[in-house]
């Protein structure tokens, strides 16, 4: 059955040209061009999951990004955004979402809301986005970009991702897109029983493991998914100012 979804996605991917979630694109180009994106740098590769795919074909990157970055917004390879930050690359953006296995009607909580962007793809596939952003200055630019396309599903905060977002936890799923070298206790606890975590971990100036924990029993069931490199979580502190990802 999955494969008969692909495949017809497939087909409506060549034919028609498709709209977003709230927002009418008015500009053919940019919808050519992410059509192209999800057929060369997604389903040729390993995601296959025909939610995470049309999320990904619906969601307009490149309003997500400075306007000199835009004619590159669906290339296969982050991109600058403010305050020195980063906007992941497509494909790692798919492959986490895809990991997490997000159902309709779930709770995720995103660490390092970025832009914005990876948030309004995961509010395609559940109503309920909480996103913690440390960097004040992109926190207000994304709350303000996500309401302005319309995805009324994401809440921002601006806060440090160490500690989570209690008030809206438990959580079926949490997603960090920033390295860290340990998992944030709050992380875990506010993860339901079943939840599942993914996140880059390691070594943070270096290469990381793309990590996912699914919380059984209480305990954390560890599957290494492929290296990556992610720049450091930023602690509540601000000692370090690290880059976030999103």
């Amino acid at each position: 059955m999955r494969e008969i979804k692909v495949l017809f996605l497939l087909l409506i991917l060549t034919v028609f040209s498709w709209s977003f979630c709230s927002f009418e694109e008015s500009s053919d180009t940019y919808t050519l061009l992410r059509m192209e994106m999800v057929k060369q740098q997604l389903m040729s590769r390993d995601i296959n999951d025909p939610e995470v795919l049309d999320a990904m074909g619906k969601v307009p990157r490149h309003l997500f990004i400075d306007p000199k970055y835009r004619n590159q917004a669906y290339r296969d390879f982050p991109l600058p955004i403010d305050e020195r930050q980063t906007i992941s690359q497509p494909y790692i953006v798919a492959l986490m979402i895809q990991h997490l296995q997000l159902k309709e009607g779930e709770r995720v909580l995103e660490i390092g809301t970025g832009s914005g962007y990876q948030a309004a793809v995961l509010a395609c596939l559940t109503q309920e986005v909480y996103s913690i952003e440390i960097i004040k200055a992109l926190a207000d630019k994304a709350a303000a970009t996500l309401k302005k396309l319309g995805y009324d599903r994401v809440k921002v905060k601006w806060g440090d991702g160490h500690f989570g977002w209690e008030e809206y936890a438990p959580f079926d799923a949490i997603i960090v897109s920033c390295a860290t070298s340990h998992v944030p206790t709050a992380l875990m606890e506010q993860l339901k029983e079943g939840g599942r975590l993914i996140l880059p971990l390691g070594d943070t100036q270096n290469v990381q493991t793309l990590t996912l924990i699914e919380k059984q029993k209480g305990k954390p069931y560890v599957r290494n998914i492929l290296s990556v490199r992610f720049v450091p979580m930023t602690n509540e502190t601000g000692k370090k100012r690290d880059k976030s990802q999103g």
